[in-house]
C-alpha cells in the first residue's frame, strides 16, 4: 500500500513539472511571436450576452462593480447610514420618485450605486425594486 502511494505521489510530481514546463514554453513562444500573454477582460454588452445564469448587468450585488454612478439622485446621499426601517412616508416617496423616473434597465445599477454609497433602500420600496428587476430577468 505504501509503494502505491509513493508511486502516485511521484506521478503527480512529474505531471506537475511537465505542465509547468509546457506552460513556460507557451508563454515564451507567445512573447516571441508578439501575442498577448494574458487574456483581455471581456466587455459587458449593453444587452445581456446570455452566457451567465444571471446577467451581470442586472445584478443587485455591489461586488459586481465598484463604480458609483449617480442617477440624478444626489439628494439621497443625506440618508447615508440610515437603517432601512427608519424612513418616513415622505422619504419613501422621494426614493419612489427616483425609482419610477428611470428606465427599468437602470434599476439594478441604481441599487448597486446606493449600496456603494452606503444608502439603504427603505423597506417599503424594496419589494417594488425586486419586482422591476425580476421582470427584466425573465
Amino acid at each position: 500500500m505504501l509503494i502505491i502511494c509513493i508511486i502516485l505521489i511521484a506521478i503527480l510530481i512529474v505531471t506537475g513539472i511537465i505542465l509547468y514546463v509546457v506552460h513556460r514554453y507557451k508563454l515564451q513562444r507567445a512573447k516571441a511571436l508578439g501575442l498577448p500573454t494574458e487574456p483581455e477582460a471581456p466587455e459587458i454588452p449593453e444587452e445581456c450576452c446570455g452566457q451567465h445564469q444571471v446577467c451581470e448587468r442586472d445584478s443587485l450585488l455591489a461586488a459586481v462593480s465598484r463604480d458609483i454612478e449617480y442617477y440624478d439622485d444626489e439628494e439621497l446621499d443625506k440618508w447615508r447610514g440610515t437603517p432601512s426601517n427608519q424612513y418616513n412616508d415622505e422619504q419613501c416617496a422621494l426614493f419612489r420618485e427616483v425609482l419610477y423616473t428611470m428606465q427599468s434597465h437602470e434599476v439594478a445599477g441604481w441599487v448597486r450605486s446606493l449600496q456603494l454609497r452606503g444608502i439603504e433602500l427603505p423597506d417599503e420600496v424594496k419589494d417594488e425594486v425586486l419586482l422591476i428587476v425580476g421582470e427584466r430577468r425573465f
